[in-house]
């Protein structure tokens, strides 16, 4: 990781801890902390307990689980703990430098294996897949326009506002205010959760025409 740390900024200083007391200590000492990777398999702590203490003790500091663990529920917890991003240490190179850059910028990094139909479906009875495709055809009827699709494909991407800005060349107010529709349309109360609520979705959500 230092080298793909360094790749991204040949002059970053990497701090490191072999166990959650001491990057604790290494955090309050060095505030101005840009970014915080995180294993949850720690030798003194709870890696979620210590994602938890992080996020509480330090707001502004971002933070990305890095992790042997990829479990689905692992990256909905992590997420939902208030992690920037969930990267498999199984992942190459490329694809971890590409995480870092949508964190830094200012974007949200979800492994796109999370994505993929649960194990606990395989097996599942016609009638239950039947039920199950069914749900992923009603999403149609969740009422977002074509544009708020647009938008919320480009959040599954990890795009920041301004750059979905950019991207669909829309005042920041407007975007804001697509967000909050599709919040409200998915349920949830962040955009992290919107993201992992339309992958569960199915793919039909994100092929709304209209």
């Amino acid at each position: 990781m230092r080298s793909v740390v360094r790749e991204l900024d040949a002059g970053a200083s990497i701090l490191e801890a072999s166990h959650w007391s001491e990057a604790a200590r290494l955090l309050k000492q060095h505030p101005d902390v840009t970014l915080m990777l995180l294993d949850l398999i720690l030798p003194d702590r709870d890696g979620f307990a210590a994602l938890a203490e992080a996020r509480a003790r330090h707001p502004k500091v971002p933070i990305v689980i890095l992790s042997a663990r990829s479990e689905r529920d692992d990256v909905e917890k992590a997420l939902g703990l208030g992690a920037v991003g969930f990267i498999p240490k199984s992942g190459e190179r490329d694809v971890m430098l590409g995480a870092l850059r949508l964190v830094f910028s200012g974007g949200v990094y979800i492994p796109p294996e999370i994505f993929a139909p649960s194990r606990r479906s395989v097996g599942r009875s016609a009638p239950a897949a039947r039920r199950a495709a069914g749900s992923a055809r009603g999403a149609q009827g969740l009422g977002l326009t074509a544009r708020q699709v647009d938008v919320l494909n480009l959040m599954r991407q990890g795009k920041s506002n301004k750059a979905i800005c950019r991207e669909l060349k829309l005042a920041e107010a407007t975007v804001k205010n697509h967000v909050t529709a599709i919040l409200k349309a998915l349920k949830v109360t962040n955009r992290t959760e919107a993201v992992v609520r339309a992958g569960t979705l199915g793919s039909d959500l994100l092929q709304l025409k209209g």
